[in-house]
């Protein structure tokens, strides 16, 4: 048995698994559409970004507490996610993990199951490569959540 999910990401799970295998990129897509921009005070700085070299595009990414909360396990956490628009399949997953992580308390990112990629019904459809890069995202943030308790 699958360990759970949040709900907003189980729901994201649902929206995949839902669709016929011939529309997930398409649906993938779409998500790659709604990534939220880089707020400006990130964007004027890049060197707070963290770069996840395992991605084909480059993509880049930070975790932030979510501002005025006191650090701890269930303290939210944001995200933020830098990719180029001619990248749509990394765009789309850090797409899905800005909408079905962001604002969850620390402790619930964490305990997201490391094989929350392949939920999505996409490994016959995209490169064992860009899912190793889906999984590094994942990762990523996961460690990044992790430095914030320590710190």
């Amino acid at each position: 048995m699958s360990a759970p999910l949040p709900a907003q990401l189980e729901e994201l799970v649902e929206d995949f698994t839902a669709v016929p295998e011939e529309d997930k990129l398409q649906l993938l897509l779409e998500f790659s559409h709604s990534l939220p921009a880089l707020p400006a005070r990130l964007g004027e700085h890049p060197e707070e970004l963290e770069q996840v070299v395992e991605c084909q595009s480059p993509l880049f990414l930070t975790v932030e507490w979510d501002e005025g909360s006191e650090p701890g396990p269930e303290a939210p956490v944001r995200l933020f996610f830098s990719a180029p628009a001619e990248a749509p399949t990394t765009r789309g997953f850090a797409s899905i993990l800005h909408e079905g992580l962001d604002g969850l308390p620390a402790r619930q990112v964490l305990e997201v199951p490391d094989d929350l990629p392949e939920r999505f019904g996409l490994t016959q459809l995209v490169s064992p490569l860009r899912m190793r890069g889906m999984s590094a995202m994942l990762g990523r943030v996961k460690r990044r959540v992790r430095e914030l308790q320590g710190a």
